[in-house]
């Protein structure tokens, strides 16, 4: 069942212009929305991507032409937010190869230990698991999607985003 399907009274009554509808729409909307920026977003812009999709969707509700096609319109609204803010990530370089090197040169063992140590606490238990893996278990990307039954293409999207959560914790 969609989600137009599932809130359609809901829906109909918010593209109607009912602000009381439109606040319960916006309610009902955000587990969803949140799972799908999830999946799309770095972890650091899944609030600001749901924050801005839900702002659009407020906006925006009325220019929705066919609300059977409501559900697919507010994914591609938190689609675009994601890349937006990546986009905008990207811009400010966060982190270039210059930066995570000199960082390191600045780093006494004992305390760079310290700090991998707890950038991998900071991380989510999926994202550990995926580094305890591959880098200190040393298994192959195969290996890895087999154990946790994943294909290949999501076990190296996951050990990206891990790796990528734990240097913004050392780096940024």
């Amino acid at each position: 069942m969609t989600l137009a399907e599932q809130h359609r009274p809901v829906l109909d009554a918010a593209h109607g212009g009912d602000p009381a509808a439109l606040a319960q729409l916006l309610r009902l909307c955000q587990p969803d929305i949140r799972r799908y920026a999830r999946r799309s977003c770095l972890v650091s812009d899944v609030d600001d991507a749901v924050q801005e999709a839900l702002l659009v969707l407020s906006r925006r509700l009325g220019s929705v032409r066919l609300l059977a096609a409501f559900s697919g319109w507010l994914f591609k609204v938190v689609r675009h937010e994601c890349r937006k803010l990546a986009r905008l990530a990207l811009r400010h370089a966060p982190y270039d190869d210059e930066r995570a090197e000199r960082w390191l040169a600045a780093q006494d063992t004992a305390g760079l230990r310290l700090d991998l140590v707890n950038a991998l606490e900071s991380l989510p238990a999926d994202y550990l698991h995926m580094i305890l893996l591959r880098d200190f278990a040393e298994l192959s990307i195969a290996e890895i999607a087999a154990l946790l039954g994943l294909t290949a293409a999501a076990a190296k999207s996951r050990l990206h985003r891990a790796r990528l959560l734990a240097r913004e914790y050392l780096v940024g």
